[in-house]
């Protein structure tokens, strides 16, 4: 016989249960009731990991049959372990929950975009950036205050947050969670007079961090640089990452795909008939000169490559890709009547055209863009057809009220 059977009715046991099945119905009941599954059965996921210490435990086990939980605390033998230590043996933190031996808990990671240029990702470049972020405050070494004058929420009981049930009509209620007014969803309070001078009780403190971000040769737009563990502090957090995110300005000559580099060049027509020599300043200030065999054609949108002039491979610098240049042909507004004899010497003939007697002669004009987008608007009809083919206004197929 046992004095006391609240330990064996919160484990929904008999006061004669195996150390086996008392095993098992505590498996079973703190995966449904853990603060990570059901943030509201807090109170009850302790009790049952206190019930299963004692119960677990033979002497504990013989004092409590005998006494009850009187004895228990007549004897000094209460729950020693936490409930959080017990579930983390069975289930190795499976929730990610109190005992943060299966992975650390973090703070938020922050990310910050730095703008860079061309010439820098073809190059590298080291670039110094400051920021300021938390960092734990020395003076009180986190704990906000003096030693033990940090307090339990009274209003929370230290979980940070409110619970109000709300009845929205007979029969139906809503409940809302919000964040604990006294405490600010701190789970503590400091009093005023214990709060430490330097951080005001905020445990954390703003400083200034100077980075120093190395871009690395090839680097693309979008990557990421991760500076580990250097995000802001939290007491019992691990600080996140710094993330510093590339971004790409546009170049005014070159345009990059992926380690290609592309250059628009403009020539000439006679450049493009009779050859061409220019110099390409590239984006480590060295120069190129680019020429084309005399008697070559250049075409217009022609595109012709440099092998190893483009970007540098990522961790590979000495390997670049190419450098496409496409060719864009100015042509002459006029030629001077004088000089196209010689231009139809040096160019070859079209075929001669047979023009029939009957045949009338007409005017080739220049087309104003603007003038030709006015003709079309006014051109379109006054109402515009729905899917249907039905309009609003009068016309073939279409429904006009009769009137009287």
């Amino acid at each position: 016989m046992v004095k006391e059977t609240g330990f064996y009715d919160i484990l929904c046991v008999k006061p004669g249960a195996s150390a086996d099945e008392l095993k098992k119905a505590y498996r079973k009941l703190a995966l449904k009731y853990h603060p990570d599954k059901n943030p509201d059965e807090g109170d009850k996921f302790k009790q049952i990991s206190q019930a299963y210490d004692v119960l677990s435990n033979p002497e504990k086990r013989r004092i409590y049959d005998e006494g009850g939980e009187q004895a228990l605390k007549e004897g000094g033998s209460g729950p020693s372990s936490s409930a959080m230590d017990i579930f983390d043996m069975f289930f190795g933190g499976a929730f990610g929950g109190g005992g943060g031996r299966a992975r650390e808990r973090r703070g938020k990671n922050v990310i910050h975009q730095l703008s860079v240029s061309l010439e820098e990702l073809y190059k590298g470049a080291v670039r110094k950036l400051v920021l300021q972020k938390n960092v734990i405050c020395e003076k009180c070494d986190g704990r906000g205050g003096k030693k033990g004058a940090v307090e339990v929420c009274g209003t929370c009981n230290g979980k940070g947050m409110e619970v109000h049930i709300q009845q929205l009509r007979p029969g139906m209620v809503q409940q809302i969670q919000s964040v604990c007014r006294d405490c600010q969803g701190q789970g503590e309070r400091i009093p005023a007079k214990d709060r430490c001078k330097n951080c005001g009780g905020k445990k954390v403190v703003r400083d200034r961090k100077v980075l120093e971000v190395h871009v690395d040769k090839g680097r693309c737009d979008g990557e990421k640089i991760v500076f580990s563990r250097e995000g802001d502090q939290e007491p019992g957090l691990e600080p996140g990452d710094i993330i510093i995110v590339l971004d790409e300005k546009e170049h005014p000559l070159f345009k990059r795909s992926g380690t290609d580099l592309i250059l628009r060049m403009e020539l000439e027509l006679v450049e493009a008939l009779c050859g061409l020599k220019k110099i390409v300043k590239t984006l480590d200030d060295r120069e190129l000169v680019v020429s084309t065999i005399p008697g070559e054609v250049i075409k217009h949108g022609d595109i012709k490559y440099i092998d190893n002039e483009g970007m540098p491979q990522y961790k590979n610098p000495f390997e670049k890709g190419r450098l496409l240049i496409q060719f864009f042909v100015n042509f002459p507004t006029k030629i001077p009547i004088d000089k196209i004899p010689g231009l139809e010497q040096c160019l070859p003939m079209p075929p001669e055209a047979i023009i029939p007697d009957c045949a009338e002669e007409v005017t080739l004009q220049d087309l104003d863009p603007k003038a030709e987008a006015y003709r079309r608007q006014r051109s379109q009809p006054a109402y515009e057809e729905d899917e249907d083919g039905f309009g609003m206004g009068p016309g073939p197929g279409r429904v006009q009220c009769a009137t009287q």
